[in-house]
């Protein structure tokens, strides 16, 4: 069975235990509902949460405001919408850091899961977080040469979606290309273009300096534009968080520590280079000083509305593409929280 037909039958499978899914979440009434209650500005004493952040962690660290948060952090190293939608499933998490898709692929398994904090990018087709790596020897020129070519997809996760935003765009559908399933963890996409497995494939900004070092030149390994904003990154976390009014306050707070943190690598941009990519990470100064201009400058909207078009251009692409039903994207959003960030960060 060949990596497409092997997606369609697994696509018909989730399509109709998804469907059940939904009928009963809607039978239930969604957790939307609990939305109308005030949260706390008061963490009561002895409130835990436990964090899947490990970036906002390390600058709240240097930054030093991590001694102000008003409720014990447990800090996980868990990133990634996979692993960290695994850890909601195990109760083993609190609040998880990932871009737009993970939460949509959770609710469409069952998960009831709530957006809490939205950041984005200035200029976001100027810092755009991947590009798209073409494999040594590959004819691929722009997005309009993807045709017949073999492209790693990843469902589920920020690049299966962008893969399908980008053959959209291109006007280009699944069956004009072949996609082999794979994860996008690690080195994988870059193993699988250096390999030949792919002719194309989303690679992340910090993976893309090592592809061309080790792969362009005369081996022809080369990165091309998308043209498209992929910058969206969210805080979310279960609907039991929330719904306890202790946790929910403790959630609160963390959104404007997060917010704090977010400008705070922005306006250190050495202090976040050395204590964080080279310390922390094990990147070279060089390496470290190319992500943080490739970052740009984040943007955290007061108002969501925008974000929520968007979001729902996603799902909707996402539910026709793979035959998982139709969401609400503004359900995803607990929209107590809009505001909070950028409140917080214009009391500076």
């Amino acid at each position: 069975m060949n990596s497409l037909n092997h997606i369609r039958n697994t696509t018909k499978f989730c399509a109709t235990i998804c469907a059940a899914i939904a009928i009963v979440m809607a039978c239930a009434t969604p957790a939307s509902a609990q939305t109308d209650a005030a949260i706390a500005d008061t963490v009561p004493a002895g409130t835990t949460l436990t964090i899947g952040d490990p970036k906002t962690q390390r600058a709240l660290e240097l930054s030093g405001e991590i001694k102000n948060l008003p409720f014990t952090p447990k800090w996980v190293n868990i990133s990634g919408g996979p692993r960290t939608t695994e850890a909601f499933r195990a109760n083993a998490l609190d609040i998880g850091a990932v871009a737009d898709i993970p939460p949509i692929h959770a609710t469409w398994t069952g998960l009831p899961v709530r957006i809490i904090a939205a950041a984005f990018r200035k200029d976001p087709l100027e810092h755009p977080i991947y590009k798209l790596g073409i494999a040594p020897g590959s004819d691929i020129e722009s997005i309009t040469d993807l045709k017949g070519h073999k492209i790693a997809f990843s469902p589920g996760q920020a690049q299966g979606a962008l893969v399908l935003r980008i053959l959209q765009k291109a006007g280009l559908t699944k069956e004009d290309v072949t996609l082999v399933e794979m994860p996008s963890t690690g080195d994988v996409y870059v193993s699988a273009l250096a390999s030949g497995l792919v002719d194309a494939a989303p690679i992340a900004e910090a993976n893309q300096p090592r592809y061309l070092a080790n792969y362009g030149g005369k081996n022809g390994a080369r990165v091309i534009s998308h043209g498209l904003r992929d910058d969206a990154w969210h805080l979310y976390t279960l609907q039991s968080v929330l719904d306890n009014p202790a946790k929910a306050a403790a959630a609160r707070a963390y959104v404007k520590a997060w917010a704090k943190a977010t400008r705070w690598i922005y306006e250190h941009p050495r202090e976040w280079v050395e204590g964080y990519y080279v310390k922390d990470q094990g990147l070279k100064t060089a390496d470290g000083d190319y992500l943080a201009e490739s970052a740009g400058e984040p943007e955290i909207p007061a108002d969501w509305t925008e974000v929520i078009k968007r979001q729902q251009a996603t799902i909707d692409l996402l539910a026709r593409e793979t035959g998982n039903p139709p969401l609400e994207a503004a359900a995803l959003f607990d929209r107590r929280f809009e505001k909070v960030a950028t409140q917080e960060l214009s009391q500076r």
